[in-house]
């Protein structure tokens, strides 16, 4: 069902954000709009996310009012806060966002627009598996204002597919881009490498092919083990290996020499796109810290420097909304230490890199041995930013660790 909430403060029944809060109307404002509902549940994913038996009092077909619930009250309690401002970006994600009808996620667009308003530039983005895409299904997304789809693509490797649980048919990939090309939409695919018993030509294969699909953005994410999953199960049972990191060292640069040569930039250590216009300004925002409401079980949200969230089951989220409570389940305001660590770690991993003047003396101290590490670019460090080399991101965690000494 998804790893625990933190721990944190209780949050008023009305949702009211502490007092002397106050919201910056010159801040952009993000808008993330969780559907938690899959058919089958991957055996690697930890997401909040629940299958068709799992629902227990919560009904797929009402989510969307649901939904809208929270966001009239997420607009008292900006405006108690400063104002509500229009969403520079909104994000449907998940979840299978697209296995509810197009006219659901329409009617909950429909809602942030008229709450807040959306900015006339706005990137609305939908996240979709690729059984779930037609033509059709597009056509009506694009209709109601979405802008881009990110499509989980993973692997096109059948027997990689069966290791992560992904039911989808991977010949749908190129039919979901197709009709999201047609529709008009920017186009993104999500890769994941390194799955039990996926080789190194494997990777390749599936490189190449999202390539080869010509999309505006490709993201690749290491495998990561969640406790908890059914895949971390099979692993402490010896059933599949675990995930071999010098092998997924060898898939992300492979990954970023097929990109770059193909035309596409890296901008966050997992994301490349063609130019500027088409990286995720949703996904930046998280990175480089502005405020958001997450509206959905268990989602998060960050406004004012106040973070806070849901409940995480729809039936508990569902029933808190008919009482007119917020589903807020808990939140925490981070200290100064708390968020300067968290601005290196964030910061470190976008391509602009992180500023020394935001270093402690001691982190600034270790930049020279990174630089001659080769982990930190030394051109941009003379210029005054830690950006990462390639090994550099391979080894992100340990950057982290040297800067915040």
């Amino acid at each position: 069902m998804g790893s625990a909430l933190p721990l944190g403060e209780p949050v008023p029944a009305d949702g009211s954000l502490p007092a002397g809060t106050h919201v910056d109307a010159s801040r952009d404002f993000g808008v993330y709009l969780h559907v938690p509902f899959c058919r089958v549940r991957c055996g690697y994913c930890d997401f909040n996310t629940y299958t068709s038996s799992e629902l227990r009092g919560a009904r797929q077909d009402q989510y969307a009012d649901t939904l809208l619930h929270e966001v009239r009250l997420a607009a008292e309690v900006l405006q108690r806060a400063g104002g509500n401002r229009p969403a520079a970006t909104v994000f449907f994600g998940g979840g299978t966002p697209t296995l509810l009808p197009p006219g659901d996620l329409a009617r909950m667009l429909d809602g942030i627009r008229r709450t807040f308003g959306i900015a006339d530039d706005a990137e609305i983005t939908v996240e979709a598996n690729p059984d779930t895409v037609s033509a059709p299904v597009a056509a009506e997304l694009a209709a109601s204002g979405v802008t881009r789809m990110s499509i989980g693509m993973q692997s096109v490797v059948p027997h990689v597919l069966a290791a992560l649980d992904r039911t989808h048919d991977p010949e749908n990939v190129r039919t979901a881009v197709h009709a999201a090309r047609d529709a008009g939409l920017d186009v993104s695919v999500d890769l994941i490498y390194g799955a039990p018993g996926e080789s190194l030509a494997d990777w390749r294969a599936s490189l190449e092919t999202a390539i080869a699909l010509a999309p505006d953005h490709i993201s690749a994410y290491a495998l990561i083990i969640e406790e908890g999953t059914k895949l971390a199960r099979q692993i402490r049972r010896g059933e599949v290996p675990a995930p071999d990191d010098d092998l997924q060292a060898d898939m992300y640069e492979l990954a970023d020499e097929l990109l770059a040569a193909a035309g596409f930039d890296w901008y966050e250590v997992s994301n490349w796109a063609r130019g500027q216009t088409h990286r995720s300004r949703h996904n930046l925002a998280y990175w480089t810290g502005t405020d958001w409401w997450g509206f959905g079980p268990g989602a998060h949200s960050h406004i004012g420097g106040v973070r806070f969230w849901n409940v995480k089951h729809p039936a508990a989220y569902a029933q808190r909304l008919s009482l007119g409570q917020s589903p807020a389940a808990g939140r925490e305001i981070p200290d100064a230490q708390a968020r300067a660590l968290e601005r290196v770690l964030l910061g470190s991993r976008i391509r602009e890199g992180l500023p020394l003047s935001e270093l402690q003396e001691a982190g600034r101290r270790g930049v020279a041995g990174l630089v001659a590490d080769g982990l930190v670019d030394g051109v941009a460090a003379v210029r005054g930013r830690v950006v990462l080399t390639r090994r550099g991101r391979l080894l992100a965690d340990a950057v982290v660790r040297t800067l915040t000494a």
